[in-house]
């Protein structure tokens, strides 16, 4: 009978040789860089979603804030048309718009106050 290739045949089939120290280290040093990988991802993970859940409560607090300041404005510029509607209703009947405006130097005019009232022709004797 001829001698077949698919007979027990050791040079067809790779053996390992048994581990060594070496080989039992490199797997050990293989398992802690997976774990230790394993928790930099986790605290990863865990930070982003921490981020996130602070980018959405910053979110909603300016929200809030644009929909106050939106309303603010809504109302102030009520206020200012009630008072452009009174202004215009004041403005005929107004009598210092009517009169031409003084001369700067009665307003800015110097008084002199320095002299006493004594000196007056009336309280002299």
């Amino acid at each position: 009978m001829p001698h077949s290739s698919d007979s027990s045949d050791s040079s067809s089939f790779s053996q390992s040789p048994p581990p060594s120290k070496q080989d039992s280290s490199d797997d050990m040093r293989k398992v802690q860089r997976r774990e230790k990988n394993r928790i930099a991802a986790q605290k990863s993970r865990l930070r982003q979603t921490q981020k996130a859940d602070t980018l959405h409560l910053e979110s909603e607090d300016l929200e809030r804030q644009n929909a106050a300041l939106r309303r603010e404005i809504k109302q102030l510029t009520e206020e200012m048309k009630h008072f452009t509607s009174m202004l215009s209703s004041h403005e005929p009947l107004c009598s210092i718009l009517t009169c031409p405006p003084p001369p700067p130097e009665v307003l800015y005019a110097t008084h002199s106050f320095h002299q006493p009232h004594i000196s007056s022709p009336r309280f002299q004797h």
